[in-house]
């Protein structure tokens, strides 16, 4: 087999070590030589790892995708390769497996080296730094958001414990009004009449509603229960008012990628399409990046997102069409995206009918 990649390397990470190996031309170019070595994690040590890969020639590192491991190995590399012109890969497990019953950390680092000389092994795509630290943001506050929506959930499980039926009323127990009423039976107040006056606005119809949802059995031990979830709720929000208030801070000093439009721009582009809001597109931009070069393809982008069907035909046979996996935090937001678009009233998506369009986002 051709040998396109002269001098290589080929990295197995773990949690404490890693285990590199090099492939390099024997003297006169007849045969390969691989020599491997084992690194600590450490920053001193990995460093210790590139200034070998630089003794050696190297031009092509490879390593595999695994758990978060990968990054303080891939950051270091990156830092380097600005200077030095290195192609770094990473790839998925689940394409190098090596041969069963020849498993080990040695091998694997030799295998991933063989594989890459020869030129077989595809990228799995990396976002620049700065999608990367967008990324972690967006993927934080949802998060905290999931967060917040089971806090006001348990709310209302323990009102609906202390026989209180204010969500049967009101459309927001944690609006201004539900606050106020529920800071109040914090408080003590325990009088369905008195709490029922604290309502505002267009609740203020629903006061004799509210009289009769208002009454129950609220303890101090309700009491209690209410009052952390209020205190956490509120801490929730200030979390998530500060995640977006940095998000709003990346998008407005971003120029843009190499390839592609500037953050900004390409938020406000996306949240033109119908059932896309300002915080979808956010996410769709911290994992895809606004920089289209790196998929061939809308098909491409399509199946790395995990949302185009299965292609299994053996035997003049179709096989399940069902979906890859794909990047489970953009799949969730396109998906809600399509619900949210077939849901929408007299727009072109509803028009072809939730259904079509639901199942175009499952």
């Amino acid at each position: 087999m051709d040998t396109l990649v002269e001098r290589c390397a080929g990295i197995d990470i773990g949690k404490d070590e890693v285990v590199a190996c090099v492939r390099t031309s024997k003297p006169g170019g007849a045969g390969r030589v691989k020599q491997t070595r084992t690194f600590t994690t450490f920053t001193a040590s990995l460093e210790a790892m590139i200034d070998w890969f630089t003794e050696q020639g190297v031009t092509a590192v490879v390593m595999e995708a695994t758990g978060s491991y990968w990054k303080p190995v891939w950051y270091l590399l990156e830092n380097h390769t600005e200077a030095t012109g290195w192609e770094l890969m990473l790839v998925n497990a689940h394409h190098v497996k090596i041969l069963p019953g020849r498993k080990s950390d040695v091998l694997d680092a030799e295998w991933l080296a063989e594989l890459l000389e020869h030129g077989l092994l595809r990228g799995s795509f990396v976002p620049p730094r700065q999608v990367r630290e967008l990324r972690d943001l967006t993927r934080y506050r949802k998060r905290m958001i999931q967060a917040h929506t089971s806090e006001c959930q348990r709310i209302q499980k323990t009102l609906e414990d202390a026989g209180i039926k204010l969500d049967s009323v009101a459309s927001d127990v944690l609006g201004v009004s539900g606050r106020a009423m529920l800071a109040a039976l914090v408080a003590g107040e325990r009088d369905p009449h008195v709490l029922a006056e604290m309502a505002k606005g267009t609740l203020r119809r629903k006061i004799p509603a509210l009289r009769q949802a208002l009454r129950g059995r609220f303890s101090d031990h309700h009491a209690l229960l209410i009052g952390l979830a209020l205190e956490h709720t509120a801490q929730l929000e200030a979390t998530i008012a500060r995640l977006d208030d940095r998000v709003d801070t990346l998008f407005a000093s971003s120029s843009g990628e190499q390839v592609g439009l500037p953050f900004g721009r390409a938020r406000d582009r996306l949240d033109t399409i119908t059932g896309v809001g300002k915080r979808a597109a956010e996410t769709i931009i911290a994992e895809i990046g606004v920089d289209m070069s790196r998929f061939p393809t809308a098909a491409h982008l399509a199946s790395w997102a995990g949302l185009a069907p299965g292609n299994n035909i053996t035997g003049g046979k179709r096989g399940s069409g069902k979906t890859t996996k794909g990047d489970v935090w953009l799949t969730d937001i396109l998906v809600q995206c399509a619900w949210s678009a077939a849901r929408t009233r007299d727009s072109y998506l509803s028009a072809q009918g939730s259904g079509k369009v639901a199942m175009s986002g499952c």
